[in-house]
């Protein structure tokens, strides 16, 4: 069963940082492109940041500078570096795999975790 575990979230003030991170259960699987969206409340999913297998990377404009997605490939985990952080930050950050199984190739959800940026 393919799952993705989610760690890292909680409480900061502006200004601060944080580290999410995000361990996909593939087991024989290939896992391709990760990435991380948020969703604050009343509001649509958004992307975040996405990494594929080769380490490109792309941000959404809110993001660039201030956050740093990277994965260990041996470990089938991502991470998101996050830093200098605003309160317009405050979501629920959804890790997210694309893993071909048997079925091809389909997109799997982390738990969600929550990230609170107040003073």
């Amino acid at each position: 069963q393919v799952q993705l575990v989610e760690s890292g979230g909680g409480l900061v003030q502006p200004g601060g940082s944080l580290r999410l991170s995000c361990a996909a259960s593939a087991n024989i699987f290939t896992v391709n492109d990760m990435g991380w969206y948020r969703q604050a409340p009343g509001k649509q999913r958004e992307l975040v940041a996405v990494i594929i297998s080769g380490g490109s990377t792309n941000y959404a404009d809110s993001v660039k500078g201030r956050f740093t997605i990277s994965r260990d490939n041996a470990k089938n985990t991502v991470y998101l570096q996050m830093n200098s952080l605003k309160p317009e930050d405050t979501a629920v950050y959804y890790c997210n795999a694309a893993v071909v199984d048997p079925m091809g190739e389909n997109n799997y959800w982390g738990q969600g975790t929550q990230v609170t940026v107040s003073s």
